[in-house]
């Protein structure tokens, strides 16, 4: 597992910073908003965001006196990408079950 991947996967262990990005998945928001949808302090929203950020997952620009937080669509997709080597593990384990249980039990 690459450090990439393990910081991100750390970084979403926490419940509060993965309930922030579940929100953001619906599209961008401010600190504000998140504060207020989330029922969070403003200081614990900003906290999580700066390890949501360090762990590549969120990204922040400025709009006049906000930061608008939205998700990184790239590093989610490396996140995606990791799991498939185990949904393909799974695949293979299950087509070969499969075949045991297609065997007549004289050949097993």
């Amino acid at each position: 597992m690459s450090a990439d991947v393990a910081g991100r996967l750390a970084a979403l262990a926490e419940p509060n910073r993965f309930r922030i990005v579940e929100l953001l998945r619906s599209g961008p928001r401010s600190v504000g908003g998140i504060v207020t949808a989330l029922g969070l302090a403003q200081p614990q929203v900003s906290r999580h965001l700066r390890i949501l950020g360090e762990a590549d997952l969120v990204e922040a620009h400025r709009q006049a006196q906000q930061r608008i937080y939205r998700l990184r669509a790239q590093s989610f997709q490396e996140l995606d990408a990791w799991f498939d080597t185990f949904s393909r593990i799974w695949e293979e384990r299950i087509d070969r079950l499969d075949e045991l249980l297609r065997e007549p039990d004289d050949e097993r």
